[in-house]
C-alpha cells in the first residue's frame, strides 16, 4: 500500500545556474534538494505517525510531535515562499518595490532605503537559525518587519508572509561562508519584487471581498 502524500517539494521557477553570482548553483541546488526536501519528508512522516496512532489507537507525545510537525511545515511553507521571491538579477530581480507595496513601504517606513536598511538589520541580527520576513498586520494595514527563529518561533499569528528572507546558514555558507552580512547585501540583486507585490494585491482584494 503506497504511504499517504502529504506535501511535496515545489519546482523552482528559475533553473539552478540563473541566480548566480549571489547565489551558485551548488549552493540553492544543495539549499532546495537536501535541506527543502528535509522539511517536506519530516512532515510527512509525522502525518503518517499520527495517522497510523489514530488507527491503532497508541499514544504519542503529542508536546514533541506536534513541535516537530510546526518546525518542518513552517520550513516548507517558508522556503516555498522564498524561492518565489527570488529571481535572476535583470530578469525581475532587484530594483525596488512598486505598485501597492511599494507605496505601503514608502508610507510605513518614509521610503525604501530605511526599509531595506530595517530589512538588513532583521536579517543579519537573527540570533542562530532563522528568516527575516516581510509581513502584514491586517489589524492595524501596516507592513511589518518581524524575525523568525528557527522557522516557527516568535511568528506573529494570521500576518500573512510578504517577503521572506532565509538566513540559516544553510542558505549561504558555501557561497559566503560565515559573512552572512555578505549573502543579505547580495539578496537585494535577487529579490523578486513583483511576486511580492502579487502576495500583497492579492491579499487586498481577499480582504474586501
Amino acid at each position: 500500500m503506497d504511504k499517504p502524500h502529504f506535501y511535496s517539494l515545489p519546482k523552482l521557477p528559475y533553473g539552478y545556474k540563473e541566480l548566480a553570482p549571489f547565489m551558485s548553483e551548488e549552493q540553492l541546488r544543495i539549499h532546495h534538494e537536501k535541506h527543502h526536501q528535509a522539511y517536506v519528508t519530516g512532515a510527512n512522516a509525522l502525518f503518517e505517525k499520527l495517522e497510523q496512532a489514530r488507527k491503532a489507537g497508541g499514544e504519542l507525545d503529542m508536546k514533541a510531535a506536534l513541535k516537530e510537525l510546526s518546525f518542518h511545515i513552517g520550513g516548507h511553507l517558508l522556503h516555498g515562499l522564498f524561492w518565489e521571491n527570488l529571481a535572476p538579477a535583470g530578469k525581475g530581480g532587484g530594483g525596488k518595490p512598486a505598485g501597492v507595496l511599494g507605496a505601503a513601504i514608502d508610507k510605513e517606513f518614509g521610503g525604501f532605503e530605511r526599509f531595506q536598511k530595517e530589512f538588513t538589520q532583521a536579517a543579519v541580527s537573527a540570533e542562530g537559525s532563522g528568516w527575516a520576513v516581510l509581513s502584514w498586520c491586517r489589524m492595524s494595514n501596516r507592513p511589518l518587519v518581524m524575525q523568525i527563529e528557527k522557522h516557527n518561533v516568535d511568528v506573529c499569528p494570521a500576518f500573512p508572509v510578504l517577503l521572506a528572507l532565509d538566513v540559516w546558514e544553510h542558505a549561504y555558507y558555501l557561497d559566503y561562508r560565515n559573512m552572512r552580512a555578505k549573502f543579505v547585501e547580495a539578496f537585494w540583486n535577487i529579490v523578486n519584487w513583483a511576486e511580492a507585490n502579487r502576495r500583497f494585491t492579492a491579499l487586498l482584494k481577499s480582504a474586501a471581498a
